[in-house]
């Protein structure tokens, strides 16, 4: 384990930890607040549908963007694929997204990468659709139309109520452009799921991350996205080199790697893509890893508490009881979450 060098007391009384606990309430906020733009958006959308999504975003915002693929793909049946910024705003190409709906997902709304490829998506005919944290940033300028994401100032540089609210308004989108009656029910009563998980305590995990020298997170299908977030959050916060692996991709190579101090963490949902990750994680513990599973169960496997929820939305309340672990996991690693070294809130990357 890395040295521990910094003193920050308790993970409690880190802004990581305190923003994390606000999300049940900036959720409950943001479906009030953008019930009717996001009717709106979905008239729109169900009035001229578009032949495909491109999704664009750095950071914690870009694993948004992956769990907005899975949820645009099973629920809307729209190709999705995530655009390369440096193809607008280092190559300069042109691109043909003529009836293309292109969601930037941004905190600030101010990366310059971010803005030259919305401007350059606008340029080549798409409908740019903004979810963005900060109402007069310059990316809800150049939108088309804007989602505010109402999570309200984030200080600590590790983005954890924002993303959230990022999820949270991509499944209150899809279910109105839908009009998925579960969906929309689901996507509801979130903040009260959201309670409900950030009192679920995933401490067991403690030991096993705080001795770890690296980590493979795993998930697959809509939980994709969150074994990336969880993955980011683990290196900036914790100082703990970890990947984000795909259950099935995890197979092809990487499976080699696991051993002493390099324990897996299994983010499983109850659909389709949950036996599987529950026999890979089974697997690993029987070849000695310590796995970490949520979700699921699976023999030696250590299992951790979930709240019900449908498969779709679960990564939601799973992104609170794994931000509040990892908040723990900092400071027992004698690290600071809400100042990673080297990082700011804002990236600005061209």
């Amino acid at each position: 384990m890395p040295e521990m060098t910094i003193a920050v007391g308790t993970a409690e009384t880190t802004l990581m930890y305190a923003e994390a606990a606000e999300s049940a309430a900036v959720v409950a906020r943001q479906l009030r607040a953008n019930a009717s733009r996001i009717e709106t958006l979905g008239n729109t959308l169900r009035a001229s549908p578009p032949r495909a999504v491109v999704t664009c975003a750095r950071g914690s915002s870009d694993h948004a963007a992956t769990y907005a693929r899975y949820l645009v793909e099973t629920h809307a049946h729209v190709l999705t694929s995530s655009a390369s910024p440096s193809i607008s705003s280092v190559y300069g190409i042109e691109q043909d997204l003529h009836d293309c709906l292109f969601l930037a997902i941004s905190q600030s709304g101010r990366s310059p990468d971010l803005l030259a490829s919305v401007e350059a998506a606008r340029r080549d005919g798409a409908f740019v659709v903004a979810l963005c944290n900060a109402p007069d940033a310059p990316l809800v300028a150049m939108a088309d139309f804007a989602i505010s994401l109402h999570a309200g100032l984030e200080r600590s540089v590790a983005a954890t109520k924002s993303y959230v609210a990022s999820l949270s308004a991509l499944a209150h989108l899809v279910a109105a452009w839908t009009q998925d009656a579960q969906l929309c029910a689901a996507t509801q009563a979130l903040p009260e799921a959201l309670s409900a998980a950030w009192r679920l305590d995933w401490q067991a995990a403690l030991p096993m991350l705080v001795e770890a020298e690296h980590l493979y997170v795993i998930s697959r299908g809509i939980g994709l996205g969150l074994a990336q977030e969880g993955a980011l959050k683990a290196k900036e916060t914790c100082g703990l080199h970890a990947e984000a692996y795909s259950g099935a991709e995890v197979r092809h190579g990487p499976l080699a790697l696991l051993g002493a101090h390099f324990p897996a963490l299994v983010l499983a949902q109850n659909d389709a893509t949950r036996p599987g990750l529950e026999g890979l994680a089974a697997e690993l513990a029987a070849r000695g890893v310590e796995v970490a599973l949520a979700g699921g169960r699976a023999e030696g496997a250590l299992v951790l508490p979930t709240v019900e929820c449908p498969a779709t939305l679960a990564p939601i309340p799973n992104a609170v009881s794994l931000y509040r672990l990892l908040a723990q996991v900092a400071v027992a690693r004698g690290r600071n979450p809400d100042a990673p070294p080297f990082l700011s809130k804002v990236t600005a990357t061209v």
